[in-house]
């Protein structure tokens, strides 16, 4: 038997558009070139991305690597249409992973698993992701695109990002150095950043409602603000003072995160009040009468980063990093014992 052009199925007939793939795809180059540092010797394109390490500035290179995703916060991008930031938050799960080990960002990698190939919709997702790649200084070498229309209805995507760092040997931070009465400091999220947003989402279900709580704000502006980037700032903090550990605040929050940067033996006391929280979280916890345990095991109430430093050289570190252009605070200290106690 004999199939004539056209009579059977296509590929393109059961919903994989390659072409439109591919043009899609070529329309990434600009945004992806726009990160590029000098060690990149690759252009996109290649089979992978080839990214030339400098061992004059590493010596003695230690690769560190991080994968994360954005998680439900997506579900908010789908309902307005609004897939600009969403990048930069896949980019920020992974690189300030990567910053609290010591490692400087390298290079980024994204997976984009789609319903239906739409050029457009694209192109806000690795927009994003380029601008957070620019905000880390690390370049965006590489990717894959899957068109999969039996998994994601049209308009919906997973996300998926992969960073490499480096870090000298002698400088990667273990958390050996930390000492009971250390300082704790923390460094202010830009709100919900993007964890907890089940919870969240369910407690503020009406995406245009303007609480006066949030200023003028609607609560689809303030769920998609972009998660803060921190690496460069922790990194040229290091420079100068030599923080002995930092946890990225994610989804777990304090009691969580905290501990894994700590030795044993060791924890921590945060006092609640000595950093300014998001009025989003006061409207959350009110909306959906949740326990301030339960705040405070699922949000970053307000801290995306929290690093350990001597004491006497914390009001040292504060403004090092205000001047970074971060807002900074002392929130605590590194006590006997284990665990986190968040006192109010």
């Amino acid at each position: 038997m004999s199939v004539q052009p056209g009579d059977g199925l296509t590929y393109e007939k059961v919903g994989v558009d390659i072409k439109k793939k591919a043009r899609a795809i070529q329309g990434f180059s600009a945004l992806a070139r726009a990160t590029y540092r000098p060690e990149v010797l690759s252009d996109t394109g290649a089979f992978g991305g080839l990214f030339g390490l400098d061992v004059a500035k590493y010596p003695q290179p230690v690769l560190v690597s991080s994968a994360d995703g954005v998680g439900s916060k997506l579900r908010i991008a789908f309902q307005l249409g609004k897939h600009d930031t969403v990048g930069i938050d896949l980019v920020a799960m992974n690189v300030d992973d990567l910053v609290c080990q010591g490692a400087e960002p390298l290079f980024f990698l994204d997976y984009i698993g789609i319903g239906k190939v739409e050029e457009e919709l694209l192109e806000q997702i690795v927009a994003g992701i380029a601008e957070g790649c620019r905000r880390a200084g690390c370049a965006l070498i590489g990717g894959e695109t899957a068109e999969l229309p039996e998994f994601y209805p049209v308009g919906e995507y997973e996300l998926a990002g992969f960073a490499v760092g480096v870090v000298n040997r002698g400088r990667v931070v273990d958390g050996s150095a930390v000492r009971p009465g250390d300082a704790i400091i923390g460094l202010a999220s830009s709100g919900v950043h993007s964890n907890g947003y089940t919870l969240a989402r369910r407690v503020l279900e009406d995406l245009n409602e303007r609480p006066p709580e949030l200023g003028g704000r609607t609560v689809a502006e303030e769920l998609l603000e972009p998660t803060r980037i921190y690496c460069r700032s922790l990194l040229a903090l290091r420079e100068q003072v030599d923080w002995g550990a930092a946890a990225h605040i994610t989804g777990g929050s304090f009691g969580k995160n905290v501990p894994r940067v700590l030795p044993a033996g060791l924890g921590a006391e945060l006092h609640y009040g000595s950093w300014p929280v998001p009025p989003v979280f006061r409207l959350i916890q009110e909306r959906g009468r949740i326990a301030d345990a339960e705040m405070e095991k699922t949000f970053n109430l307000g801290l995306g980063m929290v690093c350990v430093v001597p004491a006497e050289r914390a009001a040292e570190a504060v403004a090092m990093l205000q001047a970074q252009g971060e807002q900074a605070f002392m929130v605590g200290k590194v006590t006997e014992g284990s665990g986190v106690r968040v006192v109010r």
